[in-house]
């Protein structure tokens, strides 16, 4: 049997890199990033996920090759951790442009594609973007965007036969915890340490976290569904706080956060 062609962002690392080698025995996969692991069977093309022009000429130059694409994996995104007064407009315009607005013009230009195919769009969100963690206000919000945009997109297309869901995971034991741009470049020791201390709260929990697999597992039940959901959360822990957020008033949740991460 032909096998299907995948397309995931950001596959040279993490979660996607585990999507990557889970799916491989059933499609040919397709990395775009920013840079290349040559221990994979994947093709690979180094780009940056906002060089749009260079990616529609991606998908074009895919396409003509295969006849067909038939799963997009929107993983690629970094993080920012720190208080937001202390976040600089550059890190937090990139950061946008990465993790929201990449995923939703990185759609559009494939979208056409996966018409023919009646294929899948899988958004990684995550659990961060239910549950507003201090300290990561900016990429929490990044992660609601991408959660609210996957829904809206699934009925938009609907009718097309492209099914679209949204994968929030949890902490996850990866190098997005040493990537991440930390700012708290302050001059007052006592407000540094303080911050400092709070970020080593988040890390910690996400080194104790499961390896990237866990959410492998998660994203290729999802592909195999027929009617996957909009939404799915990895973990058992992380679907109750997730329901949680649904039951329990606004304010109580706030509260429970501000006594675990700004202690």
């Amino acid at each position: 049997m032909e096998k299907k062609v995948a397309i995931i962002t950001g596959a040279s690392s993490g979660i996607g890199l585990a999507c990557g080698k889970m799916l491989e025995e059933e499609y040919i996969i397709y990395n775009l990033s920013r840079s290349i692991n040559e221990n994979t069977n994947f093709f690979n093309y180094k780009v940056d996920v906002n060089d749009y022009v260079k990616i529609e000429e991606i998908a074009k130059e895919i396409f003509e090759k295969h006849g067909r694409i038939d799963l997009l994996i929107n993983n690629a995104g970094f993080g920012i951790a720190g208080a937001v007064e202390y976040c600089s407009p550059e890190k937090i315009y990139s950061l946008v442009d990465t993790n929201v607005s990449a995923v939703m013009t990185i759609s559009s230009i494939f979208i056409p594609y996966l018409k023919l195919s009646k294929g899948k769009i899988v958004n990684i969100s995550s659990v961060g973007g239910l549950v507003p963690l201090p300290y990561q206000a900016v990429y929490s919000a990044t992660k609601a965007g991408v959660e609210i945009f996957s829904r809206a997109l699934s009925n938009e297309l609907k009718d097309c036969g492209i099914k679209v869901c949204a994968i929030l995971p949890g902490d996850v034991k990866t190098n997005f915890t040493s990537s991440r741009i930390i700012e708290n470049n302050l001059d007052n020791q006592t407000e540094k340490s303080k911050i400092e201390n709070r970020i080593k709260k988040i890390e910690k929990d996400e080194l104790s976290g499961k390896g990237p697999e866990s959410v492998a597992k998660v994203v290729c039940k999802v592909v195999k569904m027929k009617n996957p959901p909009l939404r799915k959360t990895v973990g058992i822990s992380y679907k109750l706080v997730c329901f949680l957020t649904r039951i329990l008033p606004t304010k109580f949740m706030n509260y429970i956060l501000k006594k675990i991460y700004c202690k």
